[in-house]
């Protein structure tokens, strides 16, 4: 049967159905779309918007050779996506994280679809849908390990190839040192912002490319050391023109380097390789040929969502979402509770035979990549012979645009390696009652080697593990609409011919003061 006899016959029910559901969805999934434009102004997610065009036309392409179907069909599987999706953006709402409400809308999609088409031919749109997830913003939390991690690798093969061509530099913990100039490695490697829109790029190749699957896995997986290895010689050459031309040159090369010349070369570098790969096989495709780029014939395959049957489980999606959508926007407006706490300006200067003098203030800079509502840091001593303990603590009223950044990825910053580190529960060593996590790391800047301890306090849990403080959050949000929580960092150095035992001693000792007051200044629950 054709759209136009479906429409002539008068079955526009399950069409308008769709359509019913897909605006109850936009609203109630608002929040999500107000976080995906809002990453789709940064310059790491700015490829976002072109990502569900592409996903549209790979979903086309496969209706091309998927039959239309009449009849019943299972769609109770993609009913119970929904509601998973429903669920997932409602946690989201109520604690207030729109990136979750955003990773709920592909869950939303691909339920659409179930129910749209049936388990058994909706569930083969899975590439498509899957693509989706390259237009989400990554948890912060993944996004700077990631970030820190291929920076790191950058960083080293870029140094490298400066010795190649026998340009002196010196690499320390994520500080490139070019004599005449330092260069952070986050600014030296400004590069892999486009990781993403290669790495989607590699995807949709991927799934067009019409040779073996082996092939597909190779370009699949290719887009990061492709990326990474063109921002390596991003940096060899930001090297080479500071050593020979002077550092005024090197703005110049950053602004044009670090646009879409690196997408479009890592772009031309998965051509060449799918060619080189299709060459070895003897292939008797083009590189043209091997790829399917036919646009021809989607516009029918659009109109058959006019063929979407007015199934029970199309009635039930729609009133579901116009049901949640319409509670939510008529539900009085809930507020965070802000637990009562006292600034870390009272913070005691002496914590039994502990005295300390205040840090300085935080660079203006690092104040805002904080990005804390209250901050103290603080140096402590016994006496004048031992070496002191570096107390700091951040605290963040509302975590939910934010907060907690984890010491793994500012120590790197500061030039610091971490040479050791591992997540324990404190309390038996220092005979508390209660479990106490926290992380240990052993860190060091040429012959300086430093203990730490540092931990995120969510709401009475002290927990080692950034990602579990970020799941504590969501669901102390959604149930107790609390989303304030803290990082505190203890550090000390480990002296020349001392062992780490006496100064974790020491800093043991500073621990068992500080816990004693630091409800005062981050509440529990």
């Amino acid at each position: 049967m054709s759209p136009s006899r479906s429409l002539a016959s008068g079955h526009v029910a399950g069409p308008i159905l769709l359509l019913i559901a897909t605006v109850a969805a936009a609203i109630y999934f608002q929040e999500g779309w107000t976080a995906l434009l809002a990453a789709w102004a940064t310059p790491e997610y700015s490829h976002g918007p072109i990502i569900p065009l592409l996903s549209a036309f790979m979903f086309l392409q496969e209706l091309k050779s998927e039959p239309i179907k009449h009849g019943k069909v299972n769609r109770w599987p993609g009913f119970a996506a929904l509601l998973f999706a429903v669920v997932l953006g409602g946690m989201g709402k109520f604690s207030q994280i729109d990136d979750v409400v955003a990773y709920a809308i592909i869950i939303w999609v691909g339920a659409m679809l179930l129910i749209s088409f049936g388990w058994e031919q909706g569930r083969r749109f899975w590439v498509p849908v899957l693509h989706l997830v390259y237009m989400l913003p990554l948890p912060g939390v993944i996004y700077y390990k990631l970030s820190i991690f291929l920076q790191g690798i950058s960083s080293e093969l870029g140094v490298w190839m400066l010795g190649l061509i026998n340009v002196p530099v010196f690499l320390e913990g994520n500080i490139i040192d070019l004599g005449v100039l330092k260069l952070h490695v986050a600014e030296a490697c400004s590069g892999l912002r486009y990781l993403f829109p290669i790495m989607s790029f590699s995807y949709v190749f991927a799934v067009l490319y019409r040779g073996p699957m082996w092939h597909k896995v190779v370009l699949l997986l290719a887009a990061a050391p492709i990326t990474v290895f063109m921002n390596s010689v991003r940096i060899a050459i930001a090297g080479w023109l500071v050593q020979y031309f002077g550092e005024e040159h090197l703005e110049g090369f950053s602004h044009f380097f670090e646009g879409w010349v690196i997408f479009m070369a890592s772009v031309i570098i998965l051509f060449v390789l799918a060619w080189i790969m299709l060459k070895l096989q003897r292939s008797t495709m083009s590189l043209t040929e091997a790829l399917d780029l036919d646009f021809t014939g989607l516009w029918p395959q659009f109109r058959r969502l006019e063929l979407v049957e007015p199934s029970k489980t199309m009635f039930a999606t729609a009133a579901l979402l116009v049901l949640v959508a319409v509670a939510w926007n008529v539900r009085p407006t809930p507020q965070s509770h802000i637990p009562d706490r006292e600034p870390f300006a009272f913070f005691p200067r002496s914590l039994g035979e502990w005295t300390s003098r205040p840090s300085d203030r935080l660079a203006s800079n690092v104040e805002r990549t904080l990005g804390a509502d209250d901050y103290y840091g603080a140096s402590f001593v016994r006496t004048s012979q031992e070496p002191s303990v570096d107390f700091f603590s951040a605290y963040y009223a509302d975590q939910t645009k934010g907060g907690t950044h984890s010491p793994e990825i500012c120590l790197p910053s500061s030039g610091w390696e971490i040479a050791e580190l591992k997540r324990i529960d404190i309390a038996p060593q220092v005979g508390l009652s209660a479990p106490w996590r926290l992380n240990r790391a052993v860190i060091q800047k040429g012959e300086s080697r430093m203990l730490v301890y540092y931990w995120f306090e969510q709401h009475g849990r002290h927990t080692a593990w950034d990602m579990e403080a970020k799941l504590l959050l969501l669901w102390d949000g959604f149930t107790i609409n609390r989303t304030d929580g803290a990082l505190v960092r203890i550090t000390t150095p480990i002296m020349d011919g001392e062992s780490e035992s006496h100064a974790e001693a020491r800093l043991q000792d500073l621990f068992l003061q500080v816990t004693h007051v630091l409800p005062r200044f981050i509440p529990g629950r």
